[in-house]
């Protein structure tokens, strides 16, 4: 999910001052923009057959500029949220992207197995976490609920990731 990490770190980066990338991330055009992208993304992931990596890193990268940019006026200008939370995603899908591309191990038929009886769950399918990080949008209130469902969308995209690389391949 590169491009959700190269956005939470310009938002890190330069969102925390006030200028040019601070202002296009609150028009409200964008904020549309990357929820049609959001909900296409969405849409995509419905599809199993057509299920792919991008639609994660799409759906993470239009949430998060929507996330930004529908809280920054509800919350007071320059809230430690707006940094922390950006670095947070970034570190931990920098972090489980890399221990899945260095992975090397053949993992056994029994754990294979298991987290393939895991993935199919309906309670952690992409699409049914996807509506809940839609929900937690708008849960301002309850401001741990969205990086909850943010952390849990990310596992599930290290899981899918684990499941579809080549050392897996002679269990399918």
């Amino acid at each position: 999910m590169p491009l959700f990490i190269f956005i939470n770190l310009l938002i890190c980066l330069f969102a925390q001052e006030e200028g040019a990338f601070k202002e296009y991330l609150e028009a409200p055009l964008i904020m549309y923009i990357c929820l049609g992208i959001a909900l296409i993304s969405f849409l995509f992931s419905l599809i199993k057959k057509h299920q792919s990596f991008v639609a994660y890193d799409l759906f993470s990268s239009g949430i998060l500029v929507v996330w930004f940019s529908y809280w920054l006026d509800y919350f007071k200008d320059g809230t430690a949220m707006f940094f922390v939370y950006p670095v947070y995603f970034a570190m931990l899908t920098a972090i489980i992207t890399l221990i899945l591309r260095v992975q090397h191990n053949p993992i056994d038929k029994v754990n294979y197995t298991v987290m393939k009886t895991l993935s199919s769950k309906v309670i952690i399918q992409p699409w049914c976490i996807m509506i809940c990080v839609f929900i937690s949008l708008d849960l301002r209130q309850n401001f741990l609920f969205f990086p909850t469902m943010m952390t849990l969308f990310i596992i599930r995209f290290a899981l899918d990731s684990f499941l579809t690389s080549s050392a897996l391949q002679k269990y399918k």
